[in-house]
């Protein structure tokens, strides 16, 4: 039986330190960036004047030590902000009671990120920071919603971008236009992941990218235990019948009738060129078109790639083989019909 205190643990396993120290030294930066565009960008500013807002060091959390979460999005991060600044300043003017306002802008501007899809936690710290500032007699007024919450705001993000690229994340994290391979292969659009993630209340946690990326990485690893340490090497079809850069449509027909393949590798002395598939010869009457004009070059993998890469490679689709190169020599090739020899023998055998 789990132990019931065994719920208030940590939730997340210990991000790599590597990880971690990028992510502190580019919210650091961030925020020094930040105070001093700010600093810039405020009329009558002194050195020395603190200008940024206290919720900025959460979203500077979010932007460069979480870039791939919704909530850390471009839009989320000065939509959100933005927004609950304004929404924070017009009850602020409506209640001038700041114990009655700071709850009532707080509920409003998540009904407000709600409605705009800019879900940001931090915004509910804007709206109360703008409350607080409000009881200031030299508050702005709505421009404070500008500056410095939203000239803030886009600031995080512009450094979110510079040094998340420069340290090897992908932010902004665009979502998909088509269903990524393990998703597709099970008939999920993008649509459908999302309509998935609404279902289980995640949205906010997790976007449908990142949700592909799960499902592919799952689909390959059980792939990988079921088919144990089988390589390439161990699968692949070393007698081929390859065929000349100069090979002519003809005989290209005549081997193809001749020993049934749907495919065929082209290669120079070994050295792989590409691969010319069946399809591509309907139609075509011209007897000067070669096996070089009809290849297409699909990249090859080397012997070691294991089974589970080799299986994900051909379910994506368009290919019916996989060259299998020892540097630039063609040594094998993996078709489909391989793999699916490989897993009848292993179901026999399970």
């Amino acid at each position: 039986m789990t132990h019931p205190l065994r719920a208030f643990g940590p939730a997340m396993t210990a991000p790599p330190r590597r990880e971690a120290l990028r992510a502190a030294a580019g919210a650091g930066l961030g925020l020094l960036v930040c105070e001093v565009a700010l600093w810039l960008l405020t009329p009558g500013a002194v050195p020395g004047q603190m200008l940024l807002i206290a919720p900025f060091g959460a979203s500077a959390f979010l932007v460069f030590g979480l870039p791939n979460s919704p909530l850390a999005q471009p839009w989320s991060v000065m939509m959100g902000n933005s927004l609950a600044a304004g929404v924070a300043v017009a009850v602020a003017s409506v209640l001038p009671d700041a114990r009655l306002a700071a709850p009532v802008a707080v509920a409003l501007a998540i009904l407000v990120m709600a409605l705009a899809r800019a879900f940001h936690p931090p915004s509910g710290a804007v709206a109360l920071a703008t409350v607080v500032a409000a009881g200031d007699p030299g508050f702005p007024g709505l421009s404070f919603a500008a500056l410095p919450v939203a000239a803030g705001s886009a600031v995080l993000v512009l450094g979110g971008i510079l040094w998340n690229r420069a340290t090897g994340r992908a932010y902004p994290f665009r979502q998909p236009q088509a269903a990524p391979t393990a998703a597709h292969r099970r008939g999920l659009a993008p649509k459908d992941l999302a309509a998935l993630l609404d279902r289980l209340r995640m949205a906010p946690n997790i976007g449908v990218a990142d949700l592909a990326r799960v499902l592919d990485a799952a689909e390959t690893e059980a792939a990988r235990n079921h088919l144990g340490g089988l390589t390439a090497a161990d699968v692949m079809t070393r007698d081929l019948v390859t065929v000349a850069p100069d090979t002519s449509l003809p005989m290209l027909a005549t081997l193809f009738r001749q020993h049934g393949y749907k495919t065929l590798p082209v290669v120079d002395c070994d050295r792989y060129l590409g691969l010319v598939d069946q399809a591509a010869l309907l139609g075509l009457t011209d007897p000067q078109q070669t096996a070089l004009h009809l290849a297409r070059p699909v990249p090859p993998l080397p012997p070691t790639a294991d089974a589970a890469a080799l299986m994900a490679r051909l379910a994506e689709g368009g290919q019916q083989a996989l060259p299998i190169c020892d540097g630039p020599r063609l040594i094998g090739l993996v078709t489909r019909s391989d793999l699916i020899a490989l897993l009848a023998a292993r179901l026999r055998d399970s």
